[in-house]
């Protein structure tokens, strides 16, 4: 079974879902318009659930600041009206990237709505946090994305919007990475979505304030007891390595799963590292792969 819909929130936002599969057990998968098709897998014995989260892929675009300005802690209660829509008491979740920073601030808020969580390549919980070089991967690449991006700029008032948003893409999937024959894999730009054409300044205006504006500390999640998988690959340039082994020290039932070799796309460079493993938890357990972090 797959299906669309939208979910209303009370602010008026529209928030859409692709859902796949038909079993009882939910898992939310967030940010989910670059992510269904390789993740769709799960929903052979569960009901998987695709959501944009507000102001990204279908959801809608909004223009309004007022429904904007609460940023990552929005996109938490925005979480908790879908699971009403969906009328379930509980749900698993699946998140990539910042979105991990949301589904641990949802295991917080609301410990009795969430079940198992997995977060790739999570965002550090402190984001003024410098790693040392076995922790980061400060490397050529990324500084060469830095002076491509840069030099795009330049070039912006000449471009059509789509088109930079094209070639914008096309220079950050080598930091996404850590093989550049693996960047040809990555599909995840929507450039003929408004929400993801102008993505940009919702994430430096809204999202990066309101995750800066947090200091997170492992009393914070003492009553988010859920089991939670954390898969980082070594070498991510976008989310440090460090941050996924802070994570996973400061959750009470966290493992790392560390992938080496791996950047900030892990399944996509190493899919029988990540993707069964992934499965094995959601079912109930632990990977062997993964780790506790003392």
């Amino acid at each position: 079974m797959q299906n669309r819909d939208y979910v209303n929130t009370d602010d008026g936002v529209r928030l859409f879902y692709e859902k796949v599969g038909d079993g009882p057990r939910v898992l939310v998968v967030l940010n989910g318009y670059y992510l269904i098709d390789d993740f769709k897998y799960l929903a052979s014995d569960r009901t998987v659930v695709f959501l944009d989260l507000r102001n990204r892929g279908r959801s809608d675009y909004i223009t309004d600041n007022s429904k904007l300005t609460r940023g990552i802690q929005q996109d938490v209660d925005d979480l908790d009206a879908v699971r009403q829509v969906l009328r379930v008491s509980s749900i698993d979740l699946l998140a990539h990237s910042y979105a991990g920073f949301v589904a641990f601030l949802y295991a917080k808020k609301y410990p009795a709505s969430a079940n198992r969580i997995v977060a790739i390549g999570p965002m550090q919980p402190n984001l003024s946090k410098q790693y040392p070089p076995e922790l980061q991967n400060n490397d050529a690449t990324l500084q060469n994305f830095f002076l491509s991006a840069r030099q795009l700029e330049t070039e912006r008032a000449s471009l059509e919007p789509k088109e930079f948003c094209r070639r914008f893409w096309s220079i950050l999937t080598r930091i996404y990475v850590a093989d550049p024959a693996h960047a040809k894999r990555i599909h995840w730009d929507r450039c003929d979505l408004e929400t993801e054409l102008n993505g940009m300044k919702y994430w430096m205006k809204h999202l990066i304030p309101s995750m800066q504006s947090l200091a997170l500390t492992a009393a914070d999640f003492s009553g988010a007891h859920h089991p939670i998988l954390i898969v980082h690959g070594r070498k991510d340039r976008s989310a440090p390595y460090g941050g996924g082994r802070d994570w996973t020290a400061m959750l009470p039932n966290a493992r790392l799963l560390t992938i080496d070799g791996a950047a900030h796309a892990p399944w996509i460079e190493f899919p029988e590292a990540v993707l069964e493993p992934i499965h094995t938890f959601l079912n109930g357990t632990f990977p062997d792969s993964a780790k506790d972090v003392g």
